[in-house]
């Protein structure tokens, strides 16, 4: 882990989540939290919008949709009534962009709330002190 990818953490949330190394240091931090579902929703949305258009699109979606958008999902995000009733609305034929509106609203969350959090956390303020002390 390069000195320069730690620091640049702190730039904004999506110079963390480009980053594998951050991704997983950040990762491990909300699970530390019992936080990590937006993460994980997120991460699962950008792996969706990039299946091809052969693939079962339909299966995956529900998937995603029972994870985290029904209601008691085991790992249920936090989104309006109307964002979920419009993804239940699109499942028989979901298009790439059907979670866009709520990883959206999930990645503002991360940005407002998770992500300031970790960059005060001990375990970042230790890896950027050792990153620039090097």
């Amino acid at each position: 882990m390069a000195p320069v990818d730690i620091v640049s953490w702190a730039e904004s949330l999506d110079q963390l989540l480009q980053c594998k190394t951050g991704l997983l240091v950040f990762e491990e931090y909300l699970r530390s939290e019992y936080s990590e579902e937006n993460l994980l929703f997120y991460l699962d949305c950008e792996a969706f919008r990039s299946l091809p258009p052969e693939s079962d699109r339909t299966a995956a979606a529900r998937r995603i949709y029972r994870e985290f958008v029904a209601i008691g999902a085991p790992r249920q995000i936090n989104i309006n009534c109307v964002t979920r009733a419009e993804i239940r609305a699109s499942l028989s034929d979901p298009g790439p962009d059907c979670f866009s509106s709520a990883q959206r609203r999930v990645h503002s969350l991360m940005a407002q709330d998770s992500y300031p959090r970790f960059l005060k956390s001990p375990v970042y303020q230790a890896l950027r002190l050792t990153a620039t002390s090097t």
